[in-house]
């Protein structure tokens, strides 16, 4: 069975024609954005305008015929729908190994509702089993590498995101909230933001060999 398109699948039950719809980047987010385009080439849906998080994902959604826009044009979105690497029980993310932690971000406050979906190997005790994605301006890159030693930081690379900013791998000390490590990391500039999504989640949709299940915010 494949998960992610079970999760991609029911999700897609909320979107409603003539939507403003933010499309997440990754590989689940692809698979919603394929459904979508099948459901808009068929007639099932009609009247949907989107923004994306990634180039990436925009080529793939202008390659199935979906409208696509600039943020601009479309605040506020009506719903953000967008996988996760890491869910825990208060609907708190890390997001953004795939790289687009930021653009992800903004398109996802913009919404009124996001929606995650995931496979529930996402499923997490405590936030920070695998690393924290932090996007730094290039100019301070060297710098905070020393400044966040305590974070075990590690350049990816030679990536290079969306906005022309790279990316510093971190780990979360398990004596540490992850709230309490972004804050600390979020001190020093040239830091412009991090893959901890703290409130954006409205609901997630995790699927599972038992079936698809909904998380919802506690308020």
């Amino acid at each position: 069975m494949n998960l992610k398109l079970e999760a991609a699948r029911e999700a897609l039950k909320a979107v409603r024609s003539g939507d403003r719809l933010g499309l997440g980047t990754g590989s689940t987010a692809e698979e919603l954005v394929k459904l979508l385009g099948a459901a808009l080439a068929e007639g099932a849906l009609r009247d949907i305008r989107c923004t994306c998080t990634s180039q990436r994902t925009e080529a793939l959604a202008v390659s199935l015929g979906i409208p696509c826009f600039t943020l601009n044009e479309l605040a506020p979105l009506d719903l953000a729908i967008d996988g996760a690497d890491e869910i825990d029980a208060q609907l708190r993310l890390i997001k953004g190994r795939g790289g687009a932690l930021l653009r992800e971000k903004i398109v996802e406050q913009s919404a009124a509702r996001f929606i995650v979906i995931a496979d529930d190997s996402k499923i997490v005790e405590k936030l920070g089993v695998g690393v924290l994605p932090v996007e730094v301006t290039p100019f301070a890159c060297e710098v905070l590498l020393r400044k966040l030693a305590e974070f075990q930081p590690v350049q990816r690379g030679t990536f290079v995101t969306d906005e022309g900013n790279v990316i510093l791998d971190v780990r979360v000390p398990e004596t540490m909230d992850i709230a309490d490590a972004v804050a600390r990391i979020r001190e020093h500039a040239g830091v412009i933001d991090t893959g901890f999504f703290p409130t954006e989640a409205s609901e997630a949709i995790i699927a599972g060999a038992a079936g698809v299940r909904r998380l919802k915010r506690k308020t």
